[in-house]
């Protein structure tokens, strides 16, 4: 079955940086796009960045464009993503998804707090 485990969170400084990993399996990861979604307590959850399946075309959220990087790594059926110059408001649970799966994965908690 599908599955996804995201990893790679913790409590980091404003200004800090972490790369989340998630880990794919039970579809063919190659075949599909990726993205990453976050939750923050009392919101909606968003998404935050998103990946082709050949890592051709990316897109960002407004509000993490020029500090998050998407990429993937299909040998490895992972997808990560690269956070620098983090802000109090990234202060999320992180999610990975694939496009056209209606599964999400327990997430891996981000907080940016001094």
């Amino acid at each position: 079955q599908v599955q996804f485990v995201e990893s790679g969170g913790g409590l980091v400084q404003p200004g800090g940086s972490l790369r989340l990993s998630c880990a794919a399996s039970g579809f063919t990861f190659s075949a599909y796009g990726m993205s990453w979604y976050r939750q923050a307590p009392g919101k909606a959850r968003e998404q935050v960045a998103s990946i082709g399946s050949s890592s051709a075309g990316t897109y960002y959220a407004d509000s993490v464009k020029g500090r998050f990087t998407i990429s993937r790594d299909n040998a490895k059926n992972t997808v990560y993503l690269q956070m620098n110059s983090l802000k109090p408001e990234d202060t999320a649970v992180y999610y990975c998804k694939a496009s056209r799966i209606e599964y999400w994965g327990q997430g891996t908690q981000v907080t940016v707090s001094s």
